[in-house]
């Protein structure tokens, strides 16, 4: 964590957007690496430029993407006052999502439009919360609506957590009551934990409008990491 931050505060104002994208993967492998998680990925169908949609389980979540396919991400509005968190977060190219406002929600669009186009990925979590990894919410197809208006691809990418003997971990699961510390000390706790990431085909692309794809994206998910349908 301290290696974020001086990648953050000290390195990122220097560098270009590439270098910029090489040192979020490289602050997201090293955090995770250091949690003891490993990585079993599957990226045969991710492309430049795509709305990233996946699951969410836990917030380690955002360094496991980051290490693999470095991303900007929407997030609610209220991270930004996070205890360190937020500071990372608005460091390094979050969108901020103000629920409740749709002249926000326009300007929010077009921040993400304006990534997208740079053939840069952006990452959102539709469910709009966390689960135990067990099953998964609805998704709320309006945070896919940019992507679309842009004609980018949706790139489903489906995340899971597996334990040394090939069960489904619950350790990372930040949910319910549980606390930063209570997760943190779970996850370290797990000798052999993975991180499972398996990119899906892209949506989008057809002519489908937010709802189909957001539908197909969730089935697509839930398909590759083992999950009810």
């Amino acid at each position: 964590m301290i290696w974020a931050f001086i990648v953050v505060f000290c390195l990122f104002p220097l560098c270009r957007d590439a270098t910029r994208l090489r040192l979020k993967a490289g602050v997201g492998r090293g955090i995770v690496n250091a949690l003891g998680v490993r990585f079993d990925a599957d990226l045969t169908h991710a492309v430049p430029g795509a709305l990233i949609v996946a699951n969410h389980v836990s917030w380690i979540d955002i360094f496991v993407i980051n290490a693999l396919l470095p991303a900007a991400f929407v997030s609610k509005e209220e991270v930004r006052h996070w205890p360190l968190v937020g500071v990372l977060a608005a460091r390094s190219e979050t969108v901020f999502l103000r629920r409740g406002s749709r002249g926000h929600a326009r300007v929010i669009n077009q921040q993400v439009a304006d990534i997208l186009g740079r053939g840069n990925y952006v990452a959102v979590f539709p469910e709009g919360t966390t689960t135990d990894g067990t099953h998964l919410l609805h998704f709320h197809a309006a945070l896919i609506q940019p992507a679309l208006v842009v004609g980018r691809p949706i790139l489903p990418v489906a995340i899971s957590y597996w334990e040394a003997d090939g069960s489904r971990s619950l350790a990372p699961a930040y949910v319910g009551d549980v606390s930063l510390a209570e997760c943190l000390r779970a996850i370290i706790g797990r000798k052999g934990l993975v991180a499972r990431v398996a990119t899906c085909p892209a949506l989008g692309l057809d002519g489908a409008d937010r709802r189909q794809v957001a539908a197909l994206a969730r089935e697509a998910i839930c398909t590759s990491a083992r999950l009810p349908v």
